[in-house]
């Protein structure tokens, strides 16, 4: 019996077991949420605000526990490692279930659904009929790196320079000073973009290159913090709590009036 205490001393300390995070949320009296920027999931305000879909989720999460948001804001290549090394509770950034993040992370019950979508400058597209015409020497495609439409773009244009940027802001930007003929990006960014600068910017396609579902990421073994955030996602979408604040952030334009506040 004592020997089978000490064992369980020795794994404890070694971290081979361990209190789930739940426990330590609820004790501490805050939820630190991973966010990255991205039309409308996660975004600021002029007066430094975060605000976006995102935002709104993770602070239900938190009055539904009973404790307070703490939000951290990652480039997207950071977001998972930051995860991983214990600086976040939950991962809460429009992120993709893909089996690649599901080997190093696990992944809750999807709670919306996306897809990558394409921006073009109109002036350097105006000739090209179709996808196939953009994929060929010459053409330049920008993306965020480690993102789905990083994915996408390089089996899907070959041929094609693809660059990798950290930020949106880049990717658009090169965009927008003519430097690359395509973006990818998710859907609702891409289409937000396109409003912005409807002189520069075009959206060719009506239908999404790639869906995907997006879910909350934890780390290994967090069963209890998993199990949670499953039953929470359950509840919002019975209640359609979700899905109000989906189709707010996602379906209409209302929100964008925060950027000045």
């Amino acid at each position: 019996m004592r020997l089978r205490y000490l064992l369980f001393v020795l794994l404890l300390l070694s971290g081979g077991l361990r209190a789930d995070v739940l426990e330590s949320i609820i004790d501490r009296g805050t939820v630190r949420v991973g966010v990255s920027m991205f039309v409308p999931w996660t975004m600021k305000s002029e007066s430094g605000q975060l605000y976006g879909f995102e935002v709104d989720v993770a602070k239900k999460i938190a009055e539904d526990i009973g404790v307070k948001p703490e939000f951290k804001v990652y480039e997207w290549e950071d977001i998972l490692p930051a995860l991983q090394k214990g600086e976040i509770d939950l991962i809460a950034a429009g992120m993709a279930i893909t089996p690649a993040r599901a080997l190093k992370i696990n992944f809750s019950r999807p709670y919306a659904e996306s897809g990558v979508s394409m921006a073009t400058n109109t002036k350097l597209t105006e000739h090209i009929k179709g996808l196939k015409e953009l994929n060929r020497p010459g053409i330049v495609i920008a993306v965020v790196a480690d993102t789905i439409g990083s994915d996408l773009a390089r089996p899907l244009f070959g041929k094609a320079e693809v660059k990798a940027f950290r930020t949106r802001e880049e990717a658009e930007k090169v965009l927008l000073n003519g430097e690359a003929q395509a973006y990818l990006g998710s859907m609702a960014e891409i289409n937000f973009f396109a409003l912005q600068h409807p002189d520069k910017v075009d959206v060719p396609m009506s239908k999404p290159l790639l869906a995907y579902s997006i879910a909350f990421g934890v780390r290994k073994g967090e069963q209890e913090w998993l199990n949670f955030l499953d039953a929470w996602v359950t509840a919002r979408q019975t209640d359609k709590w979700l899905m109000s604040t989906n189709k707010y952030w996602f379906n209409t334009l209302d929100w964008s009036k925060k950027t000045s506040e």
